[in-house]
């Protein structure tokens, strides 16, 4: 039987965006990647920036690569929503672009321009 490699959680009441989160990742990642996108309340998400960054607040998106062929992202629905409004973007296609932010860095990029070139490759892909 074929392992599940592409996984989402609901932690929150929220529906979830309408964004083809499988279809991005499998773009994005090697073949054998596993990932795991989990979608949490702000408690959740401050905890773990906390723990990690050392930013005592929740965040839109944390991407934690476990190693070489496994991950894990975390969205913030309720931050996501608030950013989408100052950034002029509906709520399903903010939260695709943070899921592409999101991948880049489990793929090892650090922010500057090669990440922001190889994520404006990907949004035109997939219309975002």
């Amino acid at each position: 039987m074929k392992e599940e490699r592409f996984s989402i959680t609901n932690k929150t009441k929220d529906t979830l965006p309408r964004v083809p989160f499988a279809n991005i990742a499998e773009t994005t990642l090697p073949k054998d990647y596993v990932l795991s996108l989990v979608f949490v309340g702000t408690g959740e998400s401050k905890k773990l920036n906390k723990s990690y960054r050392n930013k005592d607040k929740p965040t839109n998106i944390l991407s934690f690569p476990l190693d070489k062929k496994n991950g894990e992202i975390f969205i913030t629905l309720s931050v996501a929503k608030k950013e989408a409004k100052n950034f002029d973007r509906k709520i399903d296609n903010f939260v695709a672009f943070l899921f592409i932010h999101g991948l880049m860095h489990l793929k090892g990029f650090d922010h500057g321009s090669t990440m922001e070139r190889a994520e404006i490759k990907l949004r035109k892909q997939f219309r975002i």
